[in-house]
């Protein structure tokens, strides 16, 4: 259900709009230039709800500035998609940390979270370009969430195997005792249940499980190879660099986006990543640093894979650990500067590889 409320008349000169995002509805508060609030608007989050708040945000000033928008990459998708298309400024509406003073000081709604929002643009806080999702990126996304899901159902399955044979007789329990999860799956797949008893139905449940294991790792393969396929498609450079394969390659790509250019600069991809650390000293204690434990965890993870595989196999690379050991750094602290180090060579070549110039269009 639509409802837009005016809190006056008259046009303003500039319009800045916040947007509180949710499965069904969406919820815009509009400020002036001068941060006086023009109206609200709860709109469905369907096509014609996302055409319906871009004519009201327009029918209040002469000029839009922008919008920021909670959930760029979820709930607020759709609406992103509507509003670059009609040419119009989005950014993500972060939470910075003083947010949480002002909800346990104004309470928090629909409505003053929009409101936040939109001071936050009015007040250029915010700086975070949403992801576009409409490329080969978008696509790997995609094919890594059905992927985590049938290797997360896999691995179920074959712990639910191992607990069946835990209480399963021992006539049957020791014909699968220290065998490896493949065998485990290939035997179970091969029994042959009787018509009635204990033995059978247990003989039948693992028989069950197993092929559903064996389905599961079938998908898996096709997803693998289609992920291969893209990822060779749209950045085959990645892959040429020491210890980047598929899967890292996946990762940090959809962790850059189909439009890495909005991080602005590698220190930006490093934030991104958790990989660059945070100033933490002040006064006598001035230029410590303390570890990011935010960031992308996954992307985090990538550049944690590169870093243990050059460690081993990287001539550059163990003589690098081998200088900051004999200069008193612990092995965590050579990892996180090796991270570092990666996330501005990986972020080059993301760069490079998701350039218009190269010739590759998303499809």
């Amino acid at each position: 259900m639509t409802t837009i409320e005016r809190e006056t008349d008259l046009k303003a000169n500039e319009v800045w709009i916040g947007v509180d995002t949710h499965r069904d509805i969406n919820v815009a508060v509009a400020l002036d230039e001068r941060g006086r609030r023009l109206g609200d608007a709860t709109v469905p989050t369907t096509s014609k709800g996302n055409a319906e708040l871009l004519a009201w945000a327009r029918s209040l000033g002469k000029e839009m500035r922008g919008f920021a928008i909670e959930g760029t990459g979820g709930y607020g998708a759709s609406l992103t998609r509507h509003l670059q298309g009609a040419g119009q400024f989005v950014i993500e509406a972060t939470r910075p940390r003083r947010d949480r003073m002002a909800h346990r000081n104004d309470g928090k709604s629909d409505t003053l979270d929009a409101l936040r929002a939109a001071k936050a643009l009015l007040a250029e806080e915010l700086a975070v370009a949403p992801k576009q999702r409409d490329g080969d990126v978008e696509a790997l996304r995609t094919l890594q969430v059905v992927r985590r899901s049938a290797v997360k159902a896999r691995t179920s399955a074959i712990n639910a195997m191992r607990a069946v044979l835990v209480t399963a007789p021992d006539r049957l329990r020791d014909q699968f005792r220290g065998v490896t999860k493949d065998v485990l799956i290939e035997r179970c797949s091969r029994l042959r249940p009787g018509d009635d008893g204990l033995d059978s139905s247990i003989k039948r449940a693992l028989r069950q499980l197993a092929r559903r294991c064996k389905s599961l790792t079938e998908e898996i393969v096709e997803v693998d190879e289609e992920i291969d396929r893209l990822v060779r498609r749209r950045a085959p450079q990645l892959l040429k660099l020491n210890g980047v394969g598929i899967g890292v390659a996946a990762t940090l790509l959809v962790a850059a986006g189909d439009n890495p250019h909005r991080l602005r600069s590698e220190a930006g991809f490093a934030h991104m990543a958790g990989a660059a650390p945070l100033p933490t000293g002040s006064g006598l204690t001035s230029g410590r640093h303390r570890l990011n434990r935010g960031g992308n965890r996954q992307a985090n993870n990538a550049l944690w894979t590169i870093t243990l595989v050059r460690l081993r196999t990287d001539e550059r690379t163990k003589a690098y650990a081998q200088r900051r050991t004999a200069e008193g750094k612990t092995k965590k602290e050579i990892i996180r500067c090796l991270k570092r180090y990666i996330a501005r060579e990986i972020y080059q070549v993301v760069i490079q590889a998701m350039s218009p110039i190269d010739g590759v269009a998303d499809t």
